[in-house]
């Protein structure tokens, strides 16, 4: 089982996100945490999947992987929010998480996870698609959320495991785990592929 087999490895989380940090140990894995710190800017691109997958591999930009034993494996994923074509990113204060979460408001939008694993030898990266829709949410509704919770770091301004996503989220289509912001079953496929365990 891949749990047995990274007992023999060493495992960094290189994201600040307690999010993250609570589902990685939620799916059982040892692992400590690495801080990188790196200027979150991507290429100007149309394609939001491309985005994710760059901010994921930029986060582990600045680790010198020849430094660790060759049983060391990092992981890194950035996870954006897109409506229609316009990738909203973390909110500047109060006035401009309200304007992105009535811009989401009565939508569908797209949560889109890049995900990278590396060791010393080896990258792989890939990405989640979850789609999102939101009910009709209220001016009141909306200050209430932001004012109670700031939003402020996180893709979009919200976060479903939070007060809005308990009254304002009619639908997922897609991997819930991946809204939170680590696609946790892609993990443990590629987790699998880089420490050998593919087939177990």
């Amino acid at each position: 089982m891949l749990l047995d087999i990274l007992k023999n490895h060493k495992v960094y989380l290189c994201s600040k996100s307690p999010r993250r940090h609570e589902l990685l140990a939620g799916m059982g894995i040892d692992f400590e945490y690495l801080p990188t710190n790196v200027v979150e800017r991507h290429p100007d691109t149309d394609n939001p999947v491309e985005v994710a997958e760059y901010l994921s591999q930029l986060k582990l930009s600045p680790i010198k992987m020849e430094d660790y034993p060759k049983n060391t494996i990092f992981i890194a994923c950035d996870t954006i929010v897109v409506l229609g074509n316009e990738i909203l990113e973390k909110p500047k204060d109060e006035a401009d998480a309200m304007t992105m979460i009535r811009e989401l408001s009565g939508k569908s939008h797209t949560v889109i996870s890049g995900l990278t694993v590396a060791t010393p030898e080896r990258s792989i990266t890939s990405h989640r698609k979850t789609e999102v829709r939101f009910s009709q949410l209220s001016d009141e509704e909306i200050r209430y959320y932001v004012q109670q919770y700031k939003p402020y770091d996180k893709a979009g301004a919200y976060g479903v495991q939070e007060w809005i996503g308990y009254i304002g989220i009619e639908a997922i289509n897609g991997s819930f785990y991946n809204v939170m912001g680590l696609p946790t079953k892609l993990l443990w496929e590629m987790l699998k592929e880089v420490s050998g365990a593919t087939g177990n």
